[in-house]
C-alpha cells in the first residue's frame, strides 16, 4: 500500500469549489481508499491505496468531477516526497507562514523562469516539480503571478506541507 497526499485544486477557496471535508473523506472511502483523512477546509487529503498514482489520480478526479460538477484537479505526492519538498525547501531560516511550495503537475518546463516577473521582495526558487515562493511580506500582498506554462498548479504553505507529512507517516 501506498499513502498517498492529494492536493486538490481551487476547493474551498474564495467560496469556490466549496467541499466539506467530511463529503472528501466519505468520497475517498467510497473509491476504496484506506486510513482515509483531511487536514483543513483546503482540499488536502490523505489515505492509502494498492493502485498506482496514475489510477488513484484518474479515480479521484473523475469521482470529485461528478461531485463537484466540474473538473477538479488532483495533484498527488507521497510521505517520501513530500519529506524531499521539505528538505530542499531554499528558504529553511524564513518564517514557515512565509514560505509557499507551488505544487505542480509535472516537470517545470524550460524557460519558465524567464516568464516570470517579481514585482516585490517575493524570492522564487525552482523545485523537480515544486516552485517554492519566499514572501516575505506575506502572500496576500503580494502581486506575483505564476506564468501560465507552468500547467496546473496549487499552492500550500511550509506548515501545511509539514502537517501533512506528519498526517501522511502517522
Amino acid at each position: 500500500m501506498t499513502v498517498y497526499v492529494a492536493l486538490l485544486r481551487a476547493v474551498n477557496v474564495g467560496g469556490t469549489g466549496v467541499l466539506p471535508m467530511k463529503e472528501l473523506a466519505a468520497l475517498c472511502s467510497g473509491l476504496g481508499f484506506g486510513q482515509v483523512r483531511t487536514y483543513i477546509q483546503s482540499g488536502n487529503v490523505i489515505f492509502d491505496s494498492a493502485l498506482g498514482r496514475d489510477a488513484v489520480g484518474q479515480e479521484l478526479a473523475q469521482a470529485l468531477g461528478s461531485k463537484m460538477g466540474k473538473p477538479v484537479d488532483v495533484l498527488l505526492r507521497t510521505a517520501a516526497e513530500l519529506r524531499a519538498i521539505l528538505k530542499a525547501n531554499p528558504f529553511p531560516d524564513a518564517e514557515p507562514s512565509k514560505v509557499a511550495v507551488v505544487f505542480c503537475n509535472g516537470s517545470l518546463p524550460k524557460g519558465w523562469l524567464d516568464l516570470l516577473r517579481i514585482p516585490g521582495a517575493e524570492e522564487v526558487r525552482p523545485g523537480k516539480k515544486e516552485i517554492y515562493i519566499h514572501y516575505p511580506e506575506g502572500m496576500g500582498k503580494s502581486k506575483l503571478k505564476l506564468p501560465s506554462s507552468t500547467g496546473i498548479a496549487t499552492v500550500r504553505n511550509i506548515n501545511t506541507v509539514t502537517k501533512l507529512l506528519a498526517l501522511a507517516v502517522s
